[in-house]
Parts: structure tokens; C-alpha cells; sequence
């Protein structure tokens, strides 16, 4: 078992999300949520338990994207670590990585063998063949700015026939009006630039940035960045997923 860090983690006094996992790992209560909060609309809950979930009881789309992995594989921003321990049970070789050592410790308890403490952006290790950056795990860059710092920084974490998968999903269906018009100020930022913080009992998370981004955007900024992408699948409310690649141009 090897357990790296690279830079700094998140400070567990404001960690609700690793703090979450965390509490279910030791104790099981099914009850347990993370309250999440965005500039946009009403709180939502996450509910704890779906974080844990086995690959039988995964998405469509989720299960694709395991089908898609190769080689040496990095899941990104691993949370509970579901993913990469799906794809342990399959005999691949994976890490695991997350900002949080809440979780990261949690996904060592759950006996993933590989796992990364830090931030995806300190990384300076051995090169890997898949990228994997599920539940809208390329949100982490927060905003079109920094997709396009991401995609550049990526080339040095994946090998030259290596890819990045993740989903996303197109979310100007939540500022639709009545009469079929997008209620969009053209000239603010990019709508799915969105800030959320987290809640989990009395701790509370700091603000941070998050980024959906429409697949028509996406391949625009990808093709800037000398990558090809490969669509694998749309669900629906244009949730996609996908394959990026290095172009060979």
C-alpha cells in the first residue's frame, strides 16, 4: 500500500465533505447528508450514503466511463474512493486522489491500496494513461480560465497515448423561463461558473468555485489546448461524458 502527498490538504476544520465521509465510514448512519449551498439557488442535500455505493448500483453513465479506463489509471478528486475501488475489484491499477486526508484516510480504510493526499494541481509524479474525474470532477477548475490552465497543466500528469475522462453537463436548462427564454446577462461570467459551499452538522466549508461546462464550450477549449475528444455518452439534461486525448497535429 502507498500513500504519497503532494502540497497542502484541506483544513479538516473545514472539510464538511471529508468530514462526511469520514462519520458514515465509522459509524453507517444511512441518515447522514452534506448540505450543499450555491450563489444561484435553493440548498441541496447529498445524501452521504451515495458516496459509498458499489459499482452495481452506479450509473449508466459512471459504469461507461470505469469500461473506458486504461493503463496506469489516476481517479481525481476520488471522494469515498467508489470508483477507484470498483476498479481495484477489476484488477486495474489505480490511485487515488483527493485534497481531503479525511478522505483520503477513509479510502485507505476501505482498502484501496493506492492513495494520493493533495492537490491535483502539486502534482509532480509518475505519469499515468487515464486521468478519471467523475461526478463533474473537472468542476474542480472552477471556471473557464481555469480549464484552460487545467487542460495544459493535464499533458503533464498523463502519458503522450494518454487520456482525461470526466462528465459534465450543460446547465442553462436551470435558467429557462416560462415561455422558453434563457434568463442569461450575456454580458457576466459564464453561466455555469458556479460558487458552492458545504455543510455537515456544525461544520461548515469555505467557498469555492465550480464549473459545468456545455460539451460545445468544452470542445472548443480542448481543440485550443491540442486535444481531440471522444463523446462516449449523453444522458439526459445534457449530461455527457468523455474521452480526451492528445492530438497528434
Amino acid at each position: 500500500m502507498s500513500h504519497i502527498t503532494y502540497g497542502r490538504t484541506l483544513d479538516t476544520a473545514k472539510d464538511a465533505m471529508g468530514a462526511a465521509i469520514a462519520a458514515y465510514e465509522e459509524d453507517r448512519n444511512e441518515d447522514y447528508c452534506v448540505k450543499v449551498y450555491s450563489d444561484f439557488s435553493e440548498p441541496d442535500d447529498i445524501p452521504v450514503p451515495l458516496l459509498f455505493r458499489e459499482e452495481k448500483d452506479m450509473p449508466e453513465i459512471e459504469k461507461l466511463a470505469l469500461d473506458q479506463c486504461k493503463g496506469k489509471i489516476l481517479d481525481v478528486g476520488a471522494g469515498a474512493g467508489s470508483h477507484a475501488l470498483a476498479l481495484q475489484k477489476r484488477g486495474k491499477d489505480v490511485t487515488a486522489m483527493d485534497i481531503s486526508s479525511l478522505a483520503v484516510d477513509t479510502m485507505k480504510k476501505r482498502g484501496i491500496q493506492n492513495v494520493i493526499a493533495g492537490n491535483i494541481y502539486d502534482y509532480d509524479g509518475q505519469k499515468f494513461d487515464t486521468l478519471l474525474m467523475l461526478m463533474n470532477g473537472i468542476g474542480l477548475v472552477g471556471t473557464l480560465e481555469g480549464l484552460a490552465e487545467f487542460l495544459v497543466k493535464a499533458k503533464n500528469f498523463i502519458q503522450k497515448d494518454g487520456q482525461i475522462i470526466f462528465d459534465s453537463s450543460d446547465i442553462i436548462h436551470l435558467f429557462e423561463d416560462e415561455d422558453g427564454s434563457y434568463l442569461i446577462d450575456l454580458t457576466a461570467e459564464y453561466y455555469g461558473q458556479i460558487q458552492y459551499w458545504m455543510e455537515f452538522g456544525d461544520l461548515k466549508g469555505d467557498k469555492f468555485d465550480w464549473l459545468y461546462v456545455s460539451y460545445p464550450v468544452l470542445e472548443e477549449y480542448a481543440a485550443v489546448a491540442g486535444y481531440k475528444v471522444n463523446l462516449i455518452h449523453v444522458g439526459d439534461l445534457n449530461h455527457y461524458l468523455v474521452s480526451l486525448t492528445l492530438s497528434n497535429d
